[in-house]
């Protein structure tokens, strides 16, 4: 189990119904009821797809003096600066921007900051060179709304500046000539989530004029629903429009670099969803600016020369290999530091080593965030100073609490959700000791739990095909507020489960009914599943579409499994058989039959009770727990037996029993010595002979 609690969704079956009758199919009435849609109007409106922006870029404040001083440069000749930044968005900012720049005839230059060395943002050495460069006027993409100190000296140099961006503001906005970010509070523009990619895409149409808004779109939408994808934005409004325009034109855009790099991870002449762009291309371009090689990414999505952009992809792809196996080191590193740490520092994890490799480690804080359902802090050290990038979890606000730890730290920034940080590395253990109480201190003492949101439990199993998985395409694009579908298959039996990819992943077969489905298991082992061939399961999953050897069928891909919430059809009896004798409901005489418990009975789940509770409280799933107890009894009323004898525990004061929804909470409260099981008015009942 990754998640210890699955938030199911409860479609209303009238809405289900309504959009059934209206010609929806099965699966998307489902997804689209859950998600509150209830009538074919509105679902018709959230599944249209805009060909075009329609607000014009002009809304935006101070896009007039970014577009007059920028035309100014071009016809004066002057030599433009483009300033981006290292990650996916910023790179596809940098190279839509020059591309349409370098369109226009301008003399231009471009600076990617590199991660480690230059750290994240504008920076005067960056600046100074590209002024010395003969740069007087400089565009930042993807940053620089806070970098209010270098502009002032990007002006002091005698180079201008225009800021575009999409980050939240400070109070005092940079010095710029024009500073474009719909984030501002004077900005009327309406769609306030564009990516850095948005809004570069948004200067270029600018640029171009109304006359040539559709040609331009049609050239750069591609760049920016990657940028878009990417950077994990709202998917809805003007983002929707882009990425979905964006991913049809992905197979013949004009960028060779694209083609090549589709070309290189196998995905030429296949349709391109947003789960390619985010787990396919992203990952890729992202792992340039990781291991501090930015403009290999720009270089590629440049290029006019086919040759040298297969050169590229093929390089572009080798440095993702790179980063995976410097991150899978990493976190093994880590899991072992995790293991020496005491309890009272594992509330927020904060571990540092002078190994690591600073472009990687906030990709593992995220991963072991969500392992250890808690903060994670990761801190790269060099000559006395660490540099550390954090996760949050839960919603834990990291900003917020970074404050409250200034004073051991040399800087930090970010927001609630990841953020950066420098401190001194003799601070470490303090800020570790800190942190961890300011997270005890804000969840209660309680540690978060880890939630997965599913959108419906399927009751028809039958339902599950490979066209109703492509109806749910029309959902697409995917993203931030409007998730991937998932679905849950509760009360399922895991037929068999394989171990695949070198132990890394596991292949399950599972059934329900007269229906089975063959599941994916990605990035989970055997032991840490925990599912044995034969068990009763719960799966959560995505659908999609599998094809080997030419031949396409359905796949679960799982997001998790667990031991099964749902009761058998002879589980369901036996809960209801000791009900009905607890209660001193009639009962007939083969149903005190099959209750008859035996003394030595008693005592072997009591053996297996005490095993079980031996760490003291047990707080657990309910019909989990009893299937553990009656697996160690054994025998084919094992578990009617198991759910009898707790009762008799409970009667007798030798356990403390509640229920919490699908949880049990227990514990021992006495031993069995003089407790008197005989006396036990429910054992006196099974001793009657006559049916009552």
């Amino acid at each position: 189990m990754k998640y210890k609690k699955w938030n199911i969704g409860a479609p209303e079956e009238a809405a289900v119904s309504q959009l059934r009758e209206a010609g929806y199919p099965y699966l998307l009435a489902l997804v689209l009821a859950a998600r509150g849609v209830s009538s074919p109007e509105t679902a018709a409106e959230l599944l249209d797809r805009d060909r075009k922006l329609t607000l014009s870029p002009m809304l935006m404040r101070d896009m007039d003096k970014a577009v007059a001083r920028i035309q100014r440069a071009i016809s004066d000749g002057e030599t433009i600066a483009v300033f981006g930044d290292y990650d996916v968005d910023g790179i596809t900012s940098t190279v839509l921007l020059l591309d349409y720049l370098k369109s226009c005839g301008a003399k231009c230059l471009r600076y990617i900051p590199r991660r480690i060395e230059d750290g994240y943002g504008l920076s005067k050495p960056a600046i100074q060179s590209l002024r010395d460069q003969g740069a007087t006027l400089m565009i930042t993409v993807d940053c620089g709304i806070t970098g209010n100190e270098e502009v002032d000296f990007a002006s002091s140099l005698g180079m201008d500046v225009v800021v575009t961006d999409h980050h939240e503001c400070k109070e005092a906005l940079p010095g710029a000539v024009a500073v474009v970010d719909p984030h501002r509070p004077d900005c009327p523009y309406p769609f306030k989530f564009l990516a850095g990619c948005g809004v570069a895409l948004k200067l270029v149409l600018a640029l171009g004029g109304e006359s040539r808004e559709d040609a331009l779109f049609a050239r750069y939408c591609t760049l920016a629903a990657i940028g878009t994808v990417a950077d994990v934005m709202r998917m809805e409004g003007e983002n929707r429009a882009i990425v979905s325009c964006g991913l049809e034109a992905l197979p013949h855009t004009d960028f060779l670099g694209i083609r090549a790099l589709l070309r290189e991870v196998g995905l030429e002449g296949k349709p391109v969803t947003s789960i390619q762009i985010g787990f396919v291309l992203s990952p890729r371009i992202n792992a340039a600016g990781r291991m501090g090689a930015a403009d290999l990414a720009a270089d590629l999505l440049e290029t006019g020369d086919p040759a040298r952009a297969e050169e590229l992809a093929r390089a572009l792809c080798e440095l993702n290999r790179q980063r995976q196996a410097v991150e899978q080191d990493i976190c093994a590193d880590a899991v072992e530091q995790i293991r020496t740490l005491r309890q009272e520092e594992r509330s927020a994890l904060v571990l540092s080593s002078e190994d690591w490799h600073q472009g990687v480690v906030g990709i593992v804080a995220s991963r072991l965030s969500e392992k250890y359902s808690c903060p994670s802090f990761m801190i790269h050290l060099k000559d006395g100073t660490g540099r550390g990038s954090c996760r949050s979890y839960g919603g834990f606000n990291l900003f917020a609490a970074l404050e409250s730890c200034a004073d051991l730290l040399d800087g930090f920034g970010g927001h609630e959700l990841a953020a950066g940080f420098t401190i001194p590395e003799k601070n470490i253990a303090d800020f570790r000791t800190r942190m961890n109480r300011c997270v005890r201190s804000a969840t209660g003492g309680e540690p978060p739990v880890s939630s997965l949101e599913v959108d419906a439990a399927v009751a028809a199993p039958g339902e599950l095909t490979l066209e109703q998985a492509e109806q749910l395409e029309q959902l697409e694009p995917y993203g931030a507020g409007n998730p991937r579908p998932v679905f849950a298959l509760l009360g399922a039996t895991a037929e068999a489960v394989q171990p695949v990819g070198q132990g890394k992943h596991l292949k399950l077969r599972l059934s329900k009914g007269v229906c089975r489905f063959d599941a994916i298991f990605f990035s989970v082992t055997e032991e840490e599943c925990g599912i044995a061939p034969g068990s009763r399961v719960d799966a959560a999953f995505y659908l999609q579409a599998n094809t080997f050897r030419g031949s396409t069928t359905l796949q679960l891909q799982l997001v998790d499994v667990r031991p099964s919430l749902s009761p058998s059809r002879s589980e369901a009896a036996a809960l209801a058989l000791v009900g009905r004798l607890v209660r001193r409901e009639p009962l007939t005489r083969q149903e005190l039959a099959r209750l008859k418990a035996s003394p030595s009975q008693l005592q072997e789940c009591w053996a297996a009770l005490r095993g079980f509770l031996r760490q003291g409280k047990v707080r657990e799933e309910r019909l989990p727990f009893l299937r553990r107890i009656a697996g160690y009894m054994g025998g084919s009323e094992s578990f009617l037996r198991t759910y009898l004898a707790l009762a008799v525990f409970q009667e007798r004061g030798l356990v403390s029993l509640t229920r919490e929804g699908d949880w049990l909470v227990m514990y021992l409260t006495g031993d069995p010595e003089g407790a008197g099981w005989e006396a036990c008015p429910y054992l006196l009942r099974l001793q009657d002979k006559e049916a009552n």
